[in-house]
This record gives structure tokens, C-alpha cells and sequence, in this order.
């Protein structure tokens, strides 16, 4: 039960993440695109660019931000991830044009941070 619980609240901050941006020209492409090898959150267009969006909540910043719970490790997981995204979509990880953001909620929904290219490649 608790982890259906979690489960639909990560949908609802999700959604939430993905108003805020398409409110702010962003187109949706995709939610929850899933592997073996990880999940992306949130799939959307910015102009040209092809945004992948990892989005994070956190009741309070007591315990930190909810951005720092992106670890190096969760972001090689995005990567690999939307490589193979790409890759099905017919483009190429190293001719096409995305980032990785990330989306920061705090106080149940109330404050929202938007980190454009917040993770990179090495």
C-alpha cells in the first residue's frame, strides 16, 4: 500500500512539473518512458532542443534540496536511459539536440525550481 501511495504521488508532482513547464513553452513528448536501465520522468519539447526531466520532491529543504537527490549514479541511469530513447526514436546520441533538467518541488507543490541542463555528460 505504501508504495502505491508513494507511486501516485510522484505522478501527482509529475504532473504538477509538467504543467509548471508547459506553462513556460515546453512541449510534452513523453511520461515515464521505462528500461531496464532507468526512467525518465518527463519527456518535452523545448524549441529544438528534446528535454529530459527528472522531477524531485521533497515536503521541506530540512534534509536538503530536493535536487541534491540526484546522485551521480540516478543521473548515468537518466543518460543511459535516454540514449536508448533516442536511439528508438531514430537520432543519434551524438548529433541530437537535448538536455537534462531537473525539477525541484518543495512545501507540497507550492515551490517549484526549474535547473535547466542540470545534469551533464561526462
Amino acid at each position: 500500500m505504501a508504495l502505491f501511495n508513494r507511486r501516485k504521488k510522484g505522478q501527482q508532482y509529475e504532473h504538477l512539473a509538467e504543467k509548471y513547464l508547459s506553462a513556460r513553452g515546453l512541449t510534452p513528448i513523453s511520461s515515464n518512458f521505462q528500461r531496464k536501465c532507468g526512467e525518465i520522468d518527463l519527456i518535452m519539447r523545448d524549441k529544438q532542443s528534446i528535454v529530459f526531466i527528472e522531477v524531485k520532491y521533497r515536503n521541506n529543504k530540512n534534509f536538503g534540496n530536493a535536487a541534491e537527490m540526484v546522485t551521480y549514479r540516478k543521473s548515468q541511469r537518466i543518460i543511459k536511459t535516454a540514449h536508448l530513447w533516442l536511439l528508438q526514436n531514430n537520432l543519434s546520441p551524438y548529433s541530437a539536440d537535448y538536455r537534462f533538467d531537473v525539477v525541484a518541488i518543495h512545501q507540497n507543490g507550492d515551490e517549484v525550481e526549474w535547473i535547466k541542463n542540470a545534469i551533464t555528460q561526462d
